[in-house]
């Protein structure tokens, strides 16, 4: 079997360089809409520059053809979850069960606290049920319906449940990511936990206030859209009432009591169906332009593949009561694929352990070696897409040398979670950046400068490690 060799630093930087020009050039031309097609050209070109420095230190087609094979399919598991999700947001707009989240919300939040109470409803159904991407999917776009309705900026409101999500997510102990960051550094979850809320805390309540804030200097508030309007015509469209929220207490629960994510989305989505034929016979009459069973179910059936969409006679409502169906997560799955294939050929081939072995040399003292893991972390979200690898890769690569510093393993789990799990809904080409627009319907692009806990909480972190607070030595976990 030919021999093959180890890659340079040149190597390794040709690809990552390759990529951000392009990138670059990308967003320049298509700005929010790069996403859309010409980020995934880029991902594969830069796949295509990464393997033919792999053909150059030996590496054969085939091996690099299983890499990407090997990555993509670490992707299904979300990629199934997206698809359900789009099925459930067409079912629920039937069902008149984001409407009425809407509706009810619309009476609740007020204009001046909307933001600050967005993330802090976030935050909370995040925590209580370990999710996310579920809170976005769910509360989340109720939340982006309810911005629309008072004329708040969906680009801060996109930010406020994002930083509210990820805060949930991360000091919950039902979360993946929660559990994954510990396991992989060799640290308790509960120590975990613990050791996070030292930072996580004071970034969110720094989130909170700089939300606040805006929700009382934001110019837009209730002016620009009638409240009343808005409520009349989800009345008029809709059947309202406190029944259509069962398909989401049925979601909360089965997330709650720990049934895996893409069932248990189906299953609510199949509920959604179920709701929206019983209980809104007169809206599914009309878009289905009569009462013949058969176009009724053609309807619900199209709400799952391909989405629901109304005719109000008001066009901002059309846009918000229509939308969903597993067409839309379909440009989120071909991101998702591309940007996998490049960080499985890139891992494949060493070129991301070229660069660890460098910052090592470097990283002297805690605070660097932290914030070296940090930054590895947020990297290798950049070039694999992916924040579970985010956390494996970086874990595995730094794992020894805070064993070899006598530094606690909840340093480095910690560390995990602020660089990687954090940052990943910031980065449109990543699972969940893609995943959050998808759902949300705001790029990354677009939200990122907002999602105020996902940019202080990297920095505080980085900025306790240097001053040396909570971190901990091996005797003193």
């Amino acid at each position: 079997m030919k021999s093959t060799n180890q890659p340079s630093f040149f190597d390794a930087i040709i690809p990552l360089l390759f990529l951000v020009l392009l990138l670059a050039a990308s967003v320049a031309l298509y700005g929010a809409d790069s996403s859309y097609g010409p980020n995934q050209i880029v991902l594969l070109l830069a796949t295509g520059v990464a393997c033919l420095i792999g053909i150059k230190n030996g590496y054969k087609w085939q091996q690099l053809e299983e890499a990407m094979i090997h990555g993509i399919s670490v992707s299904m598991g979300a990629i199934f979850i997206l698809l359900a999700v789009g099925s459930l947001i067409g079912t629920w707009l039937l069902a008149g069960t984001v409407p009425t989240l809407i509706y009810y919300g619309l009476q609740i939040l007020n204009p001046d606290w909307f933001y600050a109470a967005a993330c802090l409803l976030s935050a909370i159904v995040a925590m209580s049920i370990g999710s996310s991407w579920t809170t976005a999917a769910t509360v989340g776009v109720a939340l982006m319906g309810i911005a629309t309705g008072i004329g708040m900026s969906p680009a801060i409101a996109a930010g406020a449940v994002v930083s509210g999500a990820y805060f949930g997510d991360k000091v919950s102990p039902l979360s993946e990511t929660t559990n994954l960051a510990p396991a992989v550094a060799g640290s308790d979850l509960f120590d975990h936990i613990r050791h996070m809320l030292w930072t996580t805390v004071p970034s969110f309540v720094i989130a909170l206030i700089l939300f606040t804030i805006l929700g009382f200097t934001e110019e837009a508030s209730a002016e620009s859209v009638s409240i009343g309007n808005v409520q009349e015509i989800i009345s008029n469209t809709y059947d309202v009432s406190l029944i259509h929220l069962l398909p989401l207490v049925v979601l909360v629960v089965m997330a709650i009591k720990k049934v895996p994510a893409f069932p248990a989305i189906f299953i609510g989505a199949l509920i959604g169906a179920v709701w929206g034929y019983v209980f809104q016979p007169d809206l599914l009459a009309k878009v289905a332009g009569g009462d013949d069973f058969i176009q009724k179910i053609a309807v619900v059936w199209k709400a799952m593949f391909d989405g629901f969409s109304i005719v109000t006679g008001d066009d901002n409502m059309d846009k918000l009561l229509s939308g969903g169906g597993m067409s839309s997560m379909l440009n989120t799955t071909w991101l998702i694929m591309t940007a996998l294939m490049f960080g499985a050929v890139m891992e494949k081939l060493g070129l991301l352990a070229v660069f660890v072995r460098s910052i090592l040399s470097a990283a002297k003292s805690s605070g660097s070696l932290i914030t070296a893991t940090i930054g590895t972390a947020f990297g290798i979200n950049v070039v694999t897409a992916d924040q579970y690898m985010s956390l494996v890769m970086t874990g595995r690569m730094y794992r020894e040398e805070y064993e070899r510093r006598g530094l606690a393993n909840v340093n480095l789990s910690r560390a995990l979670e602020d660089g990687g799990t954090i940052t990943s809904p910031l980065i449109p080409w990543n699972t969940c950046g893609a995943y959050m627009a998808g759902v949300l319907l705001v790029s990354p692009l677009e939200y990122w400068q907002f999602a105020f806990f996902n940019l202080i909480n990297p920095m505080l972190a980085i900025l306790f490690a240097y001053l040396g607070i909570k971190v901990l030595k091996k005797q003193e976990q």
